[in-house]
């Protein structure tokens, strides 16, 4: 859980689900900075062995003198966020219909 402090931050970001490509907020203790990345400079996730689970990286980056981890964003969530994320797009929807039908 995250605890809210000066740094705090909401990310804005494209999840695909199903067929829709949906807007969420995701919080973060703190961003740094944003950067973007020509599809060139984005190698594979490394292979870690097996004591860490890469599932979540998309790929790294050379930034400087480090590297820069890229998250998958689509994988970062879980089943049952996304399952309830979903749902909630569903009921948002016929919720919408409803006034739509309702005024005219």
């Amino acid at each position: 859980k995250t605890v809210k402090t000066v740094n705090t931050c909401v990310i804005i970001v494209e999840v695909d689900i199903d067929e829709d490509t949906i807007v969420l907020g995701a919080l973060a203790d703190a961003v740094q900075e944003v950067v973007d990345f020509d599809g060139a400079q984005i190698e594979d996730a490394p292979k870690i062995g097996t004591q860490l689970n890469t599932a979540f990286i998309q790929g790294m980056a050379k930034r400087d003198d480090g590297f820069v981890i890229i998250l998958d964003v689509d994988s970062v969530f879980s089943s049952n966020e996304i399952s309830t994320i979903a749902a909630d797009m569903q009921q948002a929807k016929a919720l919408k219909q409803e006034t739509v039908s309702a005024e005219m």
